[in-house]
């Protein structure tokens, strides 16, 4: 394959910022990071943004199948130049995997049993990552290149600054780490932040529970991050303030905690008992 760079000046390719567009050309960093998705050659794996298709390359020569999703038309050249030669297992959708409804999104994939793997724009992190981990054919993990701050947020412990609704919300539905970290300058063009590799390896650990009722509960947690725990339940769930610390006693919760300071399994079992109130 050509040098990338050198595909794009010949397209005559032009970054559009709109899209957050910010390729990796490093053929080291791009075979770590399929490294830390744990793809194997049993894997069906879905790509979001395939860019310039330098990771969509590299997920295919480990991947039994690759399905990369990449909303840029004007990349149409470059993949089928920058991806000749592995035509057989990658099959590029030209389409903003946030307009592709589930029903789609599943006829495309054509399997339950699949991982994702994904370079993604920040502006889309959250809702791609909570799409995919809150769907009811979920996948069995997500690898995702994302902004350094966010992945603080993904994978932060009870009782730090970066810990909130979303590192919650993710540990529900399974484990999530920081794999490596990479500085800006690794990205062409270079964007202001660095980034992090995160990956989520998704569980059944919850499948049991009523999930809406626990995010109800963590969302009115840290309506206020300065509040109590105390105060912005009762605000948040319309329940008196005896039902609330009743209940975080029972769990042995100091009642002056906020909500920060719990951990998911602790948010589990307080949902519990306040749905009886």
């Amino acid at each position: 394959m050509s040098d990338i760079k050198q595909i794009l000046s010949d397209y005559n390719f032009k970054f559009n910022k709109q899209f957050g567009q910010n390729f990796i050309t490093d053929t080291n960093l791009l075979q770590a990071m399929v490294k830390d998705s744990g793809i194997t050659s049993e894997d069906i794996v879905v790509e979001i943004g395939a860019g310039a298709g330098t990771l969509t390359r590299e997920i295919a020569k480990v991947a039994k199948r690759t399905i990369a999703f990449e909303i840029d038309r004007n990349l149409i050249p470059v993949l089928e130049r920058s991806l000749q030669g592995l035509d057989d297992k990658i099959e590029v959708v030209f389409k903003d995997i946030q307009k592709v409804d589930d029903k789609v999104l599943d006829e495309i994939i054509g399997s339950k049993d699949y991982k994702v793997v994904a370079n993604l724009p920040y502006y889309i992190t959250t809702p791609i990552i909570m799409r995919f981990l809150e769907r009811d054919n979920k996948p069995k993990s997500v690898t995702v290149m994302i902004q350094k701050e966010v992945g603080k947020r993904l994978t932060s412990n009870a009782d730090c600054g970066d810990y909130g609704v979303i590192t919650l919300s993710i540990a529900l539905e399974g484990k999530a780490k920081i794999m490596r970290e990479v500085p800006r300058y690794m990205f062409t063009p270079q964007p202001n932040v660095d980034s992090c590799i995160v990956r989520i390896d998704l569980d059944d650990n919850y499948k049991d529970i009523d999930k809406k009722r626990v995010k109800k509960v963590i969302k009115s947690a840290f309506a206020m991050r300065r509040k109590t725990l105390v105060n912005n339940l009762t605000g948040g769930l319309g329940l008196t303030r005896e039902a609330v610390e009743n209940a975080m006693s029972k769990l042995n919760i100091d009642v002056r905690a906020r909500g920060e300071t719990l951990n998911i399994e602790q948010y589990i079992a307080l949902s519990e008992l306040l749905k009886e109130n």
